[in-house]
């Protein structure tokens, strides 16, 4: 000990390493946890304020309340959104686990169930990835304003053609008139060499003209065209089919409508502006930041391919309900939940702003929905046992991930009949806290 040092600070060397560990403790105690990569601490429920009963009820409740429709994806596509017109599947399905999960409370998994490392698909959980990558367009002035009208971001887009339907072939050119075949085997059309490509131009119609990123992002924009072989109309077409195809078009942002093929318009919107592709973007700027796994894939579809800088690029699907969108495990899921549960913060990077976790969570002409696909409990109508600001991310099969800020609790739960299910989930675990 220099001598310059009075004996009487003199601790022994054992006692310094233990205060430091105790203080570590506290200080990791009063802040708040960030699971690192890999590795996501668990904690008993009594550490997290609930009970074993409660949790373990819950856990039998997402177990029990697995659907019974078949686990093949494809099949069971082609035996619902199958049947509606133009309903044939573009995009990968994978036959999925059984019912799995995690619940997070205050940032520690308290329970999980089935396969949380499984990737599967994930369905319409992908909305809330495309409005991601819009909001760090936002976040980095890419987007100026959110009412700026979207044509305004996106040039004519030059777009790969897929194989022509076979309800709608195109239309035989003699050979000597028109030279070779089209690159995908059919007959080429008058006065183009080969046929393989076409110009869209998603937002050029004197109504699509007037739509906004707003008007997209909170699905109210009733934009009207066809993409990647999908009309508008055909997506849960309602009533007389013929006369839904004509309807009159509502004024952009006065009429809700859950449609996937806007979505997909949306994600092309988006890849447009970021002019790369969208699950590098995620990845570099919220998946690696929050260390989901590597076994997460976006995928488009097999015919959503665009020329953007001299290369072919896929644009995403943006609610795979065709096929492809996300395919991605549960904790990964978890991770995402719990960045959105921590106003797009992940430990001290803000990697989503505030202002826009704000905005995703306000209701707009649909009082029970943000953004996409930021699903609200406004006046605690969708889910009565959880409070009126938690708020879910939901994908068809079911795929959920509950957010609650009240409660500092994140549930995962795939592969659950419904929300009445994930209610009384919530009922059992809050109902004695």
């Amino acid at each position: 000990m220099p001598a310059s040092v009075p004996r009487s600070w003199h601790v022994p060397s054992t006692f310094v390493v233990v205060a430091s560990l105790l203080f570590a403790g506290v200080a990791a105690a009063q802040g708040t946890y960030y699971p690192p990569p890999g590795t996501w601490e668990k904690r008993s429920p009594a550490q997290v304020g609930l009970t074993q009963a409660g949790v373990d009820s819950a856990v039998k409740l997402a177990i029990a309340a697995e659907p019974t429709s078949p686990r093949d994806l494809l099949a069971n596509h082609l035996t619902s959104f199958g049947q509606e017109p133009h309903g044939e599947a573009v995009g990968p399905f994978r036959t999925r686990g059984t019912a799995a999960g995690l619940i997070i409370r205050r940032g520690y998994v308290v329970a999980e169930w089935g396969d949380p490392d499984r990737p599967d698909n994930t369905f319409s959980v992908t909305k809330s990835f495309v409005s991601t990558t819009v909001g760090l367009a936002y976040d980095r002035k890419m987007i100026r304003d959110l009412k700026d009208p979207v044509r305004l971001y996106v040039p004519p887009v030059l777009a790969l053609k897929g194989a022509p339907s076979a309800a709608a072939p195109l239309a035989p050119v003699p050979a000597s008139v028109m030279g070779p075949p089209s690159a995908a085997g059919a007959p080429p059309t008058k006065g183009v060499a080969y046929d393989a490509f076409e110009l869209l131009e998603p937002f050029a119609s004197e109504h699509n003209a007037k739509i906004t990123w707003d008007h997209m992002l909170r699905q109210t924009s009733d934009w009207q065209g066809t993409l990647w072989g999908k009309p508008d109309w055909a997506d849960r077409p309602r009533g007389d089919l013929e006369q839904w195809k004509v309807r009159p078009r509502n004024e952009p942002g006065t009429v809700y409508t859950y449609n996937d093929v806007r979505v997909n318009a949306l994600a092309l919107a988006s890849l447009m502006v970021w002019r790369r592709p969208l699950p590098q973007v995620l990845r570099e700027s919220v998946m690696d930041p929050i260390g989901a796994s590597n076994t997460w894939r976006w995928y488009g579809y097999d015919n959503s391919w665009v020329v953007l800088d001299g290369q072919l690029v896929q644009s995403m699907s943006g609610g795979a309900h065709w096929g492809g969108g996300m395919i991605i495990n549960a904790r990964d899921m978890a991770r995402f939940g719990y960045l959105t549960l921590r106003k797009g913060k992940w430990g001290d990077r803000q990697l989503l702003s505030e202002e826009w976790i704000r905005m995703a969570t306000t209701p707009g002409v649909n009082t029970g929905y943000g953004f996409m696909n930021y699903f609200l409990n406004t006046g605690r109508r969708a889910l009565p046992s959880a409070p009126e600001q938690a708020f879910y991310h939901l994908g068809a099969g079911n795929n959920i991930i509950y957010v609650d800020p009240v409660n500092d609790l994140v549930i995962v739960t795939r592969w659950i009949a419904n929300t009445r299910a994930l209610d009384r989930m919530i009922q059992q675990l809050l109902g004695g806290n």
